[in-house]
């Protein structure tokens, strides 16, 4: 095998050429496989799979390596290559992720209606039951139940027998053929019982309930529950408490408010206690009871508030409930109060998440002061960034282009002051993507040219190619050409040490 299997002179006039002769020369095996991760991936977007699986070759992990081979094998299959799929799928080390790869070509045949096809891959599966539910699907859709039926039953995992059966019933519920979608869900919840894990018995259960529901069968949806809540209250672990909040928030959703408070009475732990009522909150809006969705909603974060250290069995869990309870003030419209609990919350990061998807919510309201008093309280000039793209999204998809345009300039000059390369770069690159979503293709232009300088000054060569691999995705989908000044960089960045 060549030194490298990119030269030198293709590096020099193309961005991904650049970043993959750079991701070779990458020394760390981490480093190296995280570089060659991105350019493999954006190889298979130009469909040069064999580019891509002679790079993901040179990569020292085994594990990432088959990982990115199996990328490759989708690939072929979802370009009809299927003879080279299995090669490389054969090609594939450690029989897990062989596994995996001749699963993920005979899920694609199976989405593509090449049922034939999909068996025969599926034989080289050690547990095919994702693809025979594909495949009972497609039956289904064609109008072959009776095949559909005879596939499930060769499916020997319960709970994926079990999944199989609510995408068929939720396809045929679109079809408004409720009454076989009700049929579809009765033998998933006889098959769920069957189940011998009983958290997974449980969820499946609950599954089953709310397409019940779902299909206008609330009776049933009910009936189901109640297994599934009485398997919940059997357990003695860590799950129970958990498991109870879906089945109350099952029978919240069935309409049965009576059951859904007599199972939430039963559970102990104060966070899913105040996750439930948070479900409780957006089934009442979804009903238009706006009054009770607020009480429940207030419920919710005077429990978690109340929840002390000692009783918290998983604060990362908990501080993220805070964030999801903060954004669902933000959506009732009660901006002031989402950014009052967002900037409370004692996780950094949860916290600027949570101040970023209100601000983002607020903007789609039209409520621009609010959002910008959440966008002030968000600390660090990076996340600020970020945050002002999304909300000039949201501007966007409100129609409102010019006021999307002026986030994106603030986005820019709020940039500059971000003292880390690689965040800057990034910031840049996601602001010349959006400018391309409002069709400022001139701007674009010159904020990816920027952010290729900024590449330019990176030191970590990882990174940097990682970066590349990343820009030459936005120069391809926006059909922009480098100019002189990109090339003298890309030549640069072939010289070690020339930054």
């Amino acid at each position: 095998m060549p030194e490298h299997l990119i030269s030198k002179t293709e590096a020099e006039g193309d961005l991904l050429a650049c970043a993959a002769y750079l991701a070779e020369e990458v020394g760390g095996s981490d480093d190296r496989s995280t570089a060659m991760s991105a350019v493999v991936a954006e190889y298979l977007k130009r469909d040069n799979v064999d580019l891509a699986a002679e790079l993901a070759n040179t990569v020292d992990d085994p594990f990432v390596r088959d990982r990115l081979l199996v990328a490759v094998v989708r690939r072929c299959a979802e370009l009809g290559d299927d003879e080279y799929a299995i090669q490389l799928a054969d090609a594939v080390e450690e029989d897990g992720m062989r596994s995996q790869a001749f699963a993920a070509a005979a899920l694609v045949k199976a989405r593509q209606g090449d049922l034939e096809k999909a068996r025969e891959l599926a034989a080289s599966v050690l547990h095919p039951e994702d693809v025979l539910a594909v495949i009972a699907l497609k039956q289904d859709s064609s109008g072959d139940e009776a095949a559909a039926q005879a596939t499930i039953a060769e499916i020997d995992y319960a709970g994926s027998a079990v999944a199989a059966l609510i995408a068929m019933a939720a396809a045929r519920k679109d079809k408004d053929d409720a009454g076989k979608a009700v049929e579809f869900l009765e033998k998933a919840g006889q098959l769920a019982e069957e189940i011998e894990h009983r958290e997974e018995r449980v969820r499946m259960l609950v599954d089953v309930g709310n397409a019940l529901t779902d299909a206008g069968r609330k009776d049933k949806a009910i009936g189901t529950l109640e297994k599934a809540r009485g398997h919940a209250e059997a357990l003695d672990n860590v799950h129970r408490d958990t498991l109870l909040s879906f089945v109350s928030q099952g029978f919240m959703h069935a309409g049965s408010i009576d059951l859904a408070d007599r199972t939430l009475d039963a559970v102990a732990d104060k966070t899913q206690i105040a996750n439930t009522l948070l479900g409780f909150s957006r089934d009442y809006w979804r009903r238009e009871e706006k009054e009770d969705a607020l009480e429940a909603l207030d419920e919710a974060y005077e429990i978690l508030r109340s929840q002390k250290d000692t009783e918290t069995r998983d604060s990362k869990a908990k501080f993220a409930l805070f964030g999801n309870i903060a954004t669902q003030y933000a959506a009732f419209g009660k901006g002031e109060r989402a950014i009052e609990i967002a900037e409370g919350i004692e996780d950094d990061e949860q916290s600027t998440s949570a101040l970023s998807q209100v601000a983002y919510i607020m903007t789609t309201q039209n409520a621009d002061d609010t959002a910008q008093a959440s966008l002030r309280s968000i600390p660090a000039e990076t996340d600020r960034v970020f945050a002002l793209i999304a909300i000039s999204n949201a501007a966007r998809k409100n129609n409102e282009n010019e006021k999307a345009l002026s986030f994106l300039n603030e986005a820019a000059e709020t940039a500059e002051g971000v003292q880390q390369i690689a965040a800057r770069a990034n910031a840049y690159s996601e602001i010349a993507v959006s400018l391309l979503e409002l069709d400022e293709k001139e701007k674009a232009r010159e904020t990816a040219s920027l952010t290729l300088q900024e590449i330019a000054q990176m030191r970590d060569e990882g990174m940097r190619s990682v970066a590349l691999a990343n820009l030459a995705g936005l120069y391809q989908k926006a059909g922009f050409t480098l100019s002189d000044k990109d090339n003298e960089l890309l030549k640069a960045l072939l010289i070690p040490d020339s930054f």
